[in-house]
């Protein structure tokens, strides 16, 4: 376990940045703590800021589940009767949500409710005076900036999956909010003030060796993120091409304005159990077994591995309970052996398409904290207690697991043979349907490092991602090939650049069709897919597995919710969707 002196509050970490009164601690950590009437330290102001950020790292999971179910790399098939949950997975993958689907309201209500902690305790620091409590007036605005560039954020995820809310920015004085929704445009410009001027108050990071103590805080270099973000989608949130704004920010927070960054010189770097100390990691939200792990749960990334591969992880003493599959990725092959021929989907091809990738592998766990390898696939094997070798089985235990890239009936079927049935749908699926991934490791019982990796929300590949997309619809594709190879060079042995770089380093071609798999692969299962392929035109339109185009646009934005149109009248529902 990671040396922390752990105690129930995010904030303590700030000891790093205030020299006075605090206890320096080498990491910032969350938990549920009151701040009404409780302002009599310094470390009481501390907690209280921090407060809403285990909340904020809580609701990561309804976002996740809209945006990669929706989208055309992660599925949830049935398997053996299980994952049917009422077909409540399928309308996610078909388009077909409806105002009574509880996951968008999730997602409503949580950012809502976070932005509401956060407007709680805003106008609490701004009734308090910094001296009092032995802040300086720089201390002291950096504390009510974090809980501004957290409100932002979660409103960039609303102007996202709704397009249409609610602007709230007091909790004390309800007449400072507005009624009903407000224009998508009205939340861009406060989400882009907000953070403008929270450039101005946050803290930088100064040197290389990751954000230790400040994991877990908003900095200039996250807040100018969250803008690379806004900017990037703005054609989609508010119809205004902002890619000029979107690339001088991100190029900015590459030449180091903002804080000190580097890439990682592997791709799980950014996900590993020291992952404060990995300078990619612009901002993520602190983790540890004995206390918050939101992205160890099912509906992150606990569940997306077969539902017995504790035997294979030795993994059984972790707190997070059972596996079990509910993700997995699309498959590639049709129930004779063909390839399908999608452009869109297929996420285990497209990795494929360089068959040198790192991240191909099976992942295994290779002792003392490390591992291999990203994905989990055919046979999986492991030694039981009287020393026999054995085989990861269907949670039934009524076939030992082969797992495939596709969808079927294969039970117990030697690899390389099909079922006589030849319909694969997400009802159609087994134990063996899909590809396994593990974004996160899995570190075993014997691993002294087991579930100690912090979540990470933003990295620096997504600023360069976001700049070569930039310089990609500007007509510079080279530069923007030569930015995707600094990041695509980890994944392949050096020998091998000139097969997988793009040109002119290598021998790829940058089309717009592979800048989207790309965002794919460096992307994959980080819940960020439907944006992108709404970005990129796709979402509507395109076809992948089991998922033919819509009719129309409507779903591009989710619906709001029945409880939520009965909770507040001055709401109207969202255009395409049942009133």
């Amino acid at each position: 376990m990671k040396v922390l002196k752990k105690i129930y509050i995010a904030a303590t970490a700030l000891a790093t940045v205030f020299a006075t009164g605090c206890t320096n601690l080498d990491e910032t950590l969350y938990d549920q703590v009151g701040s009404q009437n409780y302002y009599n330290t310094q470390m009481d102001v501390v907690r209280a800021t921090f407060r809403p950020f285990e909340h904020a790292f809580w609701s990561i999971q309804s976002r996740h589940v809209l945006n990669e179910l929706s989208a055309d790399q992660l599925i949830t098939p049935t398997r053996d009767g299980w994952w049917d949950d009422g077909g409540r997975w399928r309308r996610l993958h078909y388009h077909t949500w409806t105002i009574e689907d509880g996951d968008a309201q999730t997602e409503w209500n949580g950012c809502f409710q976070g932005i509401m902690q956060a407007n709680y305790v805003i106008e609490d620091l701004s009734s308090l005076s910094p001296e009092k409590f032995g802040f300086t007036d720089d201390e002291f605005n950096n504390l009510k900036a974090q809980c501004r560039a957290l409100r932002a954020w979660f409103y960039l995820r609303l102007l996202d999956a709704f397009r249409n809310v609610p602007l709230a920015v007091s909790f004390n004085d309800v007449s400072l909010n507005s009624e009903g929704q407000v224009e998508p445009k009205v939340i861009f410009e406060f989400i882009e003030t907000e953070l403008k001027e929270c450039l101005n108050l946050l803290t930088t990071k100064e040197t290389l060796g990751g954000n230790q103590g400040i994991q877990g805080q908003w900095t200039k270099a996250a807040a100018a993120s969250l803008l690379v973000r806004l900017y990037l989608n703005a054609e989609t949130y508010i119809d205004e091409n902002r890619y000029a704004d979107c690339a001088t920010y991100a190029q900015e927070i590459l030449d180091g304005k903002y804080g000190k960054y580097e890439l990682a010189a592997t791709w799980d770097a950014p996900f590993d159990w020291n992952n404060e100390t990995c300078d990619e990691v612009i901002f993520g939200f602190p983790a540890s077994q004995g206390y918050s792990y939101w992205h160890y749960q099912g509906d992150t990334y606990w569940w997306t591995v077969p539902a017995r591969i504790r035997f294979y992880f030795n993994d059984s003493k972790a707190k997070a309970g059972d596996h079990n599959c509910k993700y997995a990725a699309s498959p590639s092959y049709d129930l004779s052996g063909n390839l399908y021929e999608y452009t869109l989907g297929m996420p285990i091809q497209k990795f494929r398409k360089y068959p040198e990738d790192e991240r191909l592998k099976l992942y295994r766990n290779l002792g003392n904290n490390t591992r291999e390898g990203m994905f989990l696939y055919g046979k999986l094997p492991y030694t039981d207690e009287n020393g026999e070798l054995k085989y990861v089985p269907s949670p039934n235990s009524d076939y030992d697991l082969c797992i495939r890239d596709a969808v079927g009936k294969f039970h117990g079927l030697p690899e390389g043979q099909y079922p006589d049935d030849k319909t694969s749908n997400l009802t159609t699926g087994d134990h063996n349907s899909g590809w396994h991934f593990c974004k996160y490791p899995f570190y075993s019982d014997e691993d002294d490092q087991q579930m100690e990796s912090d979540f990470t929300e933003i990295r620096l590949a997504e600023i360069v991602y976001s700049l070569a997309e930039c310089k990609f619809r500007q007509g510079d594709v080279e530069g923007a090939a030569k930015l995707l190879n600094s990041v695509r060079k980890r994944n392949y042995p050096a020998e091998s650049w000139t097969r997988n770089l793009y040109a002119p380093e290598g021998q790829a071609q940058l089309t717009e069709s592979e800048l989207l798999d790309e965002w794919g692969r460096e992307f994959f299962a980080e819940g960020r897919r439907r944006i992108d392929l709404i970005r990129f035109g796709q979402f509507n339109s395109g076809c992948w597995w089991d998922k033919e185009a819509d009719s129309d646009n409507h779903t591009e934005i989710f619906a709001i919710t029945r409880d939520v149109l009965n909770a507040n009248h001055n709401l109207k529902q969202n255009p395409g969707y049942d009133k």
